[in-house]
């Protein structure tokens, strides 16, 4: 992505007695957003992921079937923790399936479907 000094300083007209400097021509823009898979193996293991969160651009991916087979409670003290760490920064966290967690920032929301009524069928037997 490469530049040339004679674009940047350009005149638009020879009439013009100034010089039109694109400041922004040539800039990255901010971070890019990433989705980071993390693994629980133990609790102290939540940290790296709430640090990421904190950033602001990492939507994290994590893995709790090494955790959960280890130690429920463990697990459990573990959620609690992402989960209110998402809420305190607006977030969103939800499970996929028995052994996957979605955290994401403020700037994303995981989808959720609504909960269906079970049908009841109409002939019943008591």
């Amino acid at each position: 992505m490469g530049f040339s000094l004679r674009d940047v300083f350009k005149k638009e007209s020879s009439d013009d007695d100034y010089v039109e400097i694109d400041l922004e021509h040539g800039k990255e823009s901010k971070e890019k957003i990433r989705v980071r898979p993390f693994t629980l193996r133990k609790f102290d293991d939540v940290n790296e992921i709430l640090n990421s969160l904190r950033e602001g651009y990492t939507i994290a991916v994590i893995d709790i079937k090494p955790l959960k087979s280890k130690d429920i409670i463990e697990l459990k003290r573990a959620i609690s923790k992402i989960k209110k760490t998402t809420e305190a920064l607006e977030g969103s966290i939800a499970g996929f399936g028995e052994h996957t967690i979605l955290a994401t920032p403020s700037f994303a929301e995981v989808y959720k479907a609504p909960v269906k009524p079970e049908k009841k069928d109409p002939v019943s037997f008591y």
